[in-house]
C-alpha cells in the first residue's frame, strides 16, 4: 500500500477519495469538502473504494491506466454505494488533469518510450491482423450492442445540439449525426444528377446505418464494407428487410480490395482502426476511388493535441491495432497524396454524452450482459466506458470531422449548405424509439 498512498496523496488533490485496504485499514486523499465540479460529470462525493486482494494496491500503482482497470475487472477493487466505477474514474482523472495528466502516465524515459514503441507495432494492421482485430471488437454478440447503443447500432458519438445535452434522446442525436455527416457529403438525389444515381461508398459500415441512411434521403446506391461477419450479416438482413438490397449492398471485406469509382466516400470511426503506418495506403487508395469531382467525408476520434499512443488497457482488452490520431497526421498523410482538406470540424464534448448514455443502458441490463459473458466481461464493459468518457470529458479527446476533395470547386464556396441540408434533413425521418426503453417495455406489457 505504501506505493499506492504515496501516488494517491500527490495524484488526488480537490476533493475526498476513502480508502479501505484489504487488512481494514483506511486511507483518506483530498482536502474534503466531499464535492467536485457537476462539469465533471460525476455525483458528489467523497468517494469511497475498498480492495479486496493484497494484490490490488501494488498491481495499480505499476501502471495506474492498466493496473486500476484490471482490479476492477477481477474484483480486486470495489466501489461502495452510492458511487461506481464511472464515479471514481471521473473523480481521479478530473484530479490528474488539475495536474495536466501527469499522475497517470508512465513514467520515465524508458517506460515513456516503451510503451510507445509497443503501442506502434500494435497499430501494423496487415490484412489479417485488421480482420482479427475487428472481429475481437465488433463480433460480440448482438445481443451486447443493441443493448447500450441507440435503435440504429450507431457506435459512434452522437451529435448533441442543445444546449443540455441530456435533454436529446440518444436516437435523435444520433439521427442529427447522420444528417451533419450527410449535409457535409453534399450529395444529390438523381433528378439534380442529371438522372444518376451517386454511388457512395461506406468505408467501416458498422451495422449499416449509416448506408441505409443515404439511401432513403437521396436514393443513391450505397456500397458498404467492413471486417466483422456478424456486422455484415446483420446489414445484409436490414437491407433485404427495407427491400433495397438491390441499392445498398455490404460486403465481409477490407476496404483495401474494393475497386471501382465512386461519387462520395465516408469513413465514419474507421481511422482509429487503420493504424499510423497504414494512412499512406488508406489515402492512396480512397484517392484512386473517388471520382475528381467526389468528395469524401472522414469522422474519427481524435487528439486535441500531439501524436501520442494508445493506453495499455485499451490496446489490450477493448481496441488491439486500435489508436487515436492527431489531427496533424491526419492533414499531413492525405496532402501527400492529393487530397484538399476542405472542411474540419472539431466536436469536442459529444462523445462524452454519447458514452455517458452507453454507460447508463449497460447498467441498465447488467443481468442480462452477464447472463450473455460473466461479471468479469460486464466490469471490463462498464470500466471501458467509463475511461472513454472521461478521455471525452476531462481528457485531450475529440471527434474530427474532416472534408477532403480533390477538385476545389467539387462543393459550394461558403459552409452555408451544409447548415441548410443538415436543417432539412433533420426534419424529414422518424426518429425510433429504443426498444429496451423501460417505459416502452412497460407501455407494450
Amino acid at each position: 500500500m505504501y506505493l499506492l498512498d504515496k501516488f494517491l496523496n500527490k495524484a488526488i488533490n480537490h476533493g475526498r477519495l476513502i480508502v479501505t485496504d484489504y487488512d481494514g485499514k483506511e486511507y483518506t486523499y483530498g482536502p474534503g469538502g466531499g464535492d467536485y465540479p457537476p462539469e465533471t460529470g460525476g455525483r458528489p462525493g467523497p468517494i469511497r473504494i475498498r480492495l479486496t486482494s493484497k494484490k490490488a494496491a501494488n498491481h495499480i500503482v505499476r501502471y495506474p491506466q492498466l493496473g486500476a482497470g484490471e482490479a476492477f475487472m477481477w474484483g480486486w477493487l470495489t466501489v461502495e454505494e452510492p458511487h461506481d466505477i464511472r464515479d471514481m474514474v471521473l473523480f481521479v482523472t478530473m484530479n490528474a488533469k488539475r495536474l495536466g495528466d501527469s499522475s497517470l502516465k508512465p513514467k520515465g524515459p524508458v517506460r515513456k518510450a516503451l510503451q510507445r514503441a509497443v503501442a506502434k507495432l500494435d497499430g501494423i494492421n496487415l490484412r489479417s491482423s485488421a480482420r482479427r482485430n475487428a472481429e475481437h471488437t465488433y463480433n460480440l454478440t448482438r445481443q451486447l450492442y443493441e443493448r447500450f447503443l441507440d435503435e440504429d447500432r450507431q457506435y459512434t458519438m452522437a451529435y448533441y445540439r442543445e444546449a443540455d445535452p441530456h435533454a436529446t434522446s440518444l436516437e435523435q442525436a444520433q439521427m442529427d449525426k447522420k444528417a451533419h455527416l450527410a449535409a457535409k457529403l453534399y450529395l444529390k438525389r438523381p433528378e439534380d444528377n442529371g438522372g444518376q444515381r451517386m454511388k457512395v461508398l461506406d468505408i467501416g459500415c458498422g451495422w449499416g446505418g449509416l448506408a441505409l441512411y443515404l439511401h432513403e434521403m437521396y436514393d443513391c446506391e450505397v456500397t458498404g464494407v467492413a471486417l466483422a461477419p456478424d456486422q455484415i450479416a446483420f446489414c445484409k438482413e436490414r437491407a433485404e428487410a427495407m427491400g433495397v438490397a438491390d441499392k445498398v449492398q455490404f460486403h465481409l471485406m477490407d476496404y483495401r480490395d474494393v475497386t471501382g469509382e465512386f461519387d462520395r466516400i465516408s469513413s465514419v470511426g474507421l481511422l482509429e482502426h487503420v493504424g499510423t503506418i497504414h494512412y499512406p495506403q488508406f489515402y492512396e487508395h480512397t484517392n484512386r476511388l473517388l471520382k475528381p469531382d467526389g468528395v469524401m467525408i472522414s469522422h474519427c476520434c481524435g487528439r486535441a493535441g500531439p501524436p501520442g499512443f494508445t493506453d495499455a488497457w485499451t490496446r489490450k482488452y477493448i481496441f488491439p491495432g486500435g489508436y487515436i490520431p492527431a489531427l496533424s497526421e491526419l492533414v499531413t498523410q492525405s496532402e501527400r497524396y492529393g487530397w484538399q482538406v476542405t472542411d474540419v470540424e472539431a466536436m469536442r464534448f459529444h462523445y462524452s454524452y454519447t458514452l455517458e448514455e452507453w454507460y447508463n443502458r449497460t447498467v441498465m441490463h447488467r443481468e442480462e450482459i452477464t447472463a450473455m459473458y460473466d461479471e468479469t466481461f460486464y466490469r471490463m464493459w462498464l470500466f471501458y466506458l467509463a475511461g472513454a468518457e472521461q478521455s471525452f470529458r476531462n481528457g485531450m479527446m475529440v471527434n474530427w470531422q474532416l472534408q477532403y476533395v480533390k477538385d476545389r470547386a467539387a462543393i459550394p464556396m461558403t459552409r452555408e449548405y451544409i447548415h441548410e441540408e443538415s436543417a432539412r434533413l433533420r426534419e424529414l425521418g422518424e426518429v425510433p424509439g429504443w426498444r429496451f426503453d423501460p417505459g416502452l417495455r412497460e407501455a407494450a406489457e
